[in-house]
């Protein structure tokens, strides 16, 4: 399965701070249907990402019956994101 998207990159100031993009509603309901069969646990799905040039390997986050997608320091550096930017992201379900 292969999605895309915009997106706001927002910080989560939780006990391990991290960037992420949400996945809008619709997208993350697609995404829902297909867990059981791609998960490797807590509900986590493992994904392919790119934004603008820099493409990497992460995991979409269940959160608030939607799914994060963690914007690693790297891409962020790369394409030169901050906070509050928003972003088109491609994502491939599976590795």
């Amino acid at each position: 399965m292969n999605i895309e998207f915009d997106g706001e990159i927002w910080f989560w100031r939780g006990p391990a701070p991290w960037f992420f993009v949400t996945v809008p509603p619709e997208q993350s309901l697609d995404l829902k249907m297909i867990s059981s069969a791609v998960t490797y646990g807590w509900g986590v799905i493992p994904v392919t990402a790119r934004i603008g040039r820099t493409e990497w390997t992460t995991s979409l986050f269940p959160k608030d019956g939607l799914y994060a997608v963690p914007i690693k320091a790297n891409v962020r550096k790369a394409e030169k994101l901050k906070e509050g930017d928003t972003v088109h992201i491609q994502l491939s379900v599976g590795r």
